[in-house]
């Protein structure tokens, strides 16, 4: 195995941040005890925005992580914007998701995939959509309006409005069908 280019590891910082440090900063948005933010100057952050305990975003010198308003976004998670990442509004988050923006090329099995140069995909999550705890969304996945993704699921590819999608990796099980909500006779 190659492993020239050498790369000299060095830190990313301690995630600690001041909410005035980042690009936008909506009303009433609650950061939980232990978030961890970076490069907060690329994140915007609508309004009423729920961030759950020991969450990180992990923003990046170039692209920008926003989140629109009315989301929530649990406990644990890994958000990521090398790439770019946007999610709309009233988007549900669940505990533990992780969102992925970039990965390694696989060019040649004999460079170690450390070494491999990266490829960006934004991701988007649009309005109202739901991601079920512990998921894990790939780079250049687009999650289409009202969309579920099943708990533990990974998605490697885009899903369409109102389809829920589960398993790893994700996959098709059904269209979100419509409620109509009997308010009975007076």
């Amino acid at each position: 195995m190659k492993f020239e280019p050498f790369k000299v590891n060095k830190s990313h910082g301690t995630g600690e941040f001041k909410p005035e440090e980042l690009r936008k900063l909506g009303k009433g948005v609650v950061f939980e005890k232990g978030v961890l933010v970076f490069h907060p100057e690329n994140i915007e952050i609508g309004y009423n925005v729920y961030i759950g305990h020991y969450t990180i975003l992990k923003g990046y010198y170039k692209n920008l992580m926003v989140i629109g308003d009315h989301t929530w976004i649990g406990q644990q998670c890994f958000l990521h914007s090398a790439g770019g990442l946007r999610i709309g509004r009233a988007v549900g988050i669940g505990p533990g998701v992780t969102i992925l923006t970039s990965q390694h090329q696989v060019v040649d099995r004999d460079l170690p995939v450390y070494f491999s140069p990266l490829e960006f995909g934004e991701v988007i999550l649009e309005d109202g959509c739901d991601i079920g705890a512990g998921s894990i969304i790939l780079p250049g996945v687009t999650i289409h309006k009202g969309s579920i993704i099943g708990a533990g699921s990974v998605v490697t590819k885009d899903v369409p409005p109102y389809e829920i999608w589960a398993g790893v990796p994700a996959r098709f099980i059904r269209k979100r069908g419509t409620l109509t909500i009997n308010k009975g006779s007076s």
